[in-house]
């Protein structure tokens, strides 16, 4: 019953979306997230999709799939760029990311496209509905394994909270209680183990005039 709600959700979020016209692969997470009144998301080694720049997103895609043609390529560039005008949106979900500090420093694409990626992230993390945090490389272990997941939660009461691992071969979608709880304290001991909003704003304006040098 709930499974058959969750994609009622989604079905109605789909009405509502831009990126519909390109066909993407992961159109059933893009539907999730549409409807998401809260996106939490957790990710070690990449900026997350919703924060990336044209060119630091191009990379990525190319790194992910390395055969995929040109035309493919823009058109995942694109849906993501699309995905990403809900923060700005009068009705913006609330946004939470958390992020090693190695995603900071591992240069993607070159110093021009990374200074870019951490402007746009420094322009984001003041957003009121943004709160980026970056868990220095001095914390510690990390709380999860996972090197990405995604908590979305609804306003539709009877709709649970639903949690995105993403993987290799597949992702996964989990809304049973115990695995939400379970990604919902990781992510919140990964929060707690991060530097304040200032601080990460001060340690991406630092890696701005890091890669101008």
């Amino acid at each position: 019953m709930l499974r058959q709600r969750l994609n009622d959700l989604a079905a109605e979020g789909k009405q509502r979306t831009l990126w519909q016209p390109l066909k993407l692969p992961y159109l059933r997470y893009t539907d999730l997230e549409s409807s998401a009144i809260s996106i939490q998301d957790y990710a070690l080694t990449l900026v997350p999709g919703l924060l990336q720049t044209t060119d630091y997103a191009r990379e990525v895609v190319r790194a992910a799939v390395p055969h995929w043609p040109p035309d493919v390529v823009e058109q995942r560039v694109e849906g993501r760029l699309i995905r990403q005008q809900m923060l700005r949106a009068e009705n913006s979900p609330k946004f939470e990311a958390v992020v090693d500090e190695t995603v900071l420093r591992r240069v993607v694409g070159g110093a021009p496209v990374m200074r870019a990626q951490m402007e746009l992230l420094l322009e984001a993390s003041r957003l009121a509905t943004v709160d980026l945090r970056v868990i220095s490389l001095s914390a510690g272990p990390l709380p999860a394994g996972n090197n990405k997941f995604i908590i979305l939660r609804f306003a539709t009461p009877e709709v649970p909270a639903v949690v995105f691992v993403e993987g290799l071969t597949g992702d996964l979608y989990l809304d049973d209680t115990k695995d939400v709880t379970l990604y919902s304290q990781a992510f919140t001991t990964a929060m707690d183990m991060a530097m304040t909003a200032d601080a990460t704003r001060d340690l991406i304006g630092a890696m701005i005039r890091r890669y101008e040098s």
